[in-house]
């Protein structure tokens, strides 16, 4: 056998050996086990288990709980921060209870949000706290854009806390929420479900429109108002207001509707400081745009806030946009045509009415240049349209 031959023979028995070695160290450097500088042994009839790591901590057994104990736990939490609202109203010069509903503690200065519509006009206020403590209350702010109030107490029971406002950007369709307020008088009353819908656009006290509004199935009945939405994390998501009846009655039939969380951010600090709130105003009245608008008008879009109505003298007209200036018959219905269809404002698309309304909403101020792509004429143009404030009744 040359020399060749042998280092050949020599190299293929010694490679496994020499794999195996790398394996031991790799094994134990992966395990941070000491390595040994112990000879390797050519036969091996089997690997002993690996060594057990000292010092290291199981982990910790997750906590679980129940929906009744997290629920229990939510309301301990919350309903002291909950308040029933009495209002009082003069009538034949005498000063008597009218209504009632409910709110909630926002800061430690004993503010307390609530809805407009609950004590708009009141003579007098009492706010009941969940252990019977009764305070006299006055009106810092009102906006009847957004149904919202502000209230204030002189001084609060100790261990009184203010609610934490949560986030619109973290609500969900089917999240589980709870409402706690005083239906028909009934003080500190939870009721639970889910959030049913979310972006929907509710009336005001004026003829405008509340935009972003959450629809839930949790009990809401008259009393309820002006009280809290909350996540399960106790945050308020919104200010119940509003109940879808039916017509045959009061009370509620699982439909119910509250401010959102993000109009209550923008609106309750203004109130606060100024006693009101001005909101942004374009001039338009319209609606998204639907199949039989696309086909009468043969846009090349599908999505989009079409403007049927500029009002005179309004932020819009003044900029040159344009409402609806005819009527066509299309698959046998009347369609109004003619007006501007905006796709975006400020870079931002436009699939809907409510998308031009919540961005004008929520992101504009008064006296704020604006720029709207519409299409007209066949064409997509630009147009600057500066906001102004929104009047009490356009």
């Amino acid at each position: 056998m040359s020399t060749s031959q042998m280092n050949r023979s020599n190299l293929r028995r010694i490679w496994p050996i020499f794999l195996f070695g790398l394996l031991v160290l790799s094994v134990s450097l992966a395990c941070r086990v000491p390595f040994q500088s112990t000879p390797v042994q050519v036969v091996v009839t089997a690997i002993a288990p690996a060594p057990v790591i000292e010092n290291i901590q199981a982990p910790l057994p997750a906590i679980v709980i129940s929906e009744e104990e997290a629920l229990k736990a939510l309301y301990a939490q919350v309903n002291p921060s909950v308040v029933n609202i009495t209002v009082y109203l003069k009538e034949d010069n005498q000063v008597l209870p009218a209504s009632q509903g409910s709110g909630f503690v926002y800061d430690p200065d004993g503010h307390i949000v609530t809805n407009a519509h609950v004590v708009h006009g009141a003579e007098q206020i009492d706010v009941t706290f969940s252990d019977g403590t009764i305070r006299a209350a006055e009106i810092v702010g009102e906006d009847l854009h957004s149904d919202l109030a502000v209230i204030r107490v002189e001084e609060m029971p100790a261990g009184t806390n203010p609610l934490p406002l949560g986030n619109m950007q973290d609500l969900a369709v089917g999240q589980s929420v709870v409402a706690i307020g005083n239906p028909f008088g009934l003080e500190g009353t939870l009721t639970r479900g889910i959030i049913s819908a979310l972006g929907r656009t509710i009336p005001a006290l004026t003829t405008f429109s509340i935009p972003q509004s959450i629809q839930t199935d949790a009990a809401i009945n008259p009393g309820n108002s002006g009280g809290p939405l909350l996540n399960l994390r106790g945050e308020v998501i919104g200010v119940n207001a509003q109940i879808e009846t039916g017509g045959g009655s009061n009370s509620n039939s699982g439909v119910g509707f509250a401010i959102p969380v993000s109009i209550v951010q923008k609106v309750a600090p203004s109130l606060i400081q100024n006693g009101g709130f001005d909101w942004p105003w374009l001039g338009v009245r319209g609606r998204s745009l639907d199949l039989a608008l696309v086909k009468a008008m043969d846009l090349p879009v599908e999505k989009g806030a079409y403007l049927w109505l500029v009002v005179e003298g309004g932020p819009a007209e003044k900029s040159g946009l344009v409402g609806a200036s005819r009527t066509v018959e299309y698959d046998s219905r009347p369609v109004d045509v003619g007006g501007d269809v905006v796709t975006a404002i400020d870079g931002q698309t436009v699939e809907s009415f409510d998308d031009l309304l919540i961005y004008v909403s929520l992101n504009g101020v008064p006296g704020q240049e604006v720029t709207l792509k519409i299409w007209r004429d066949g064409e997509y143009q630009d147009v600057k349209v500066v906001l102004e404030k929104r009047p009490e009744q356009p």
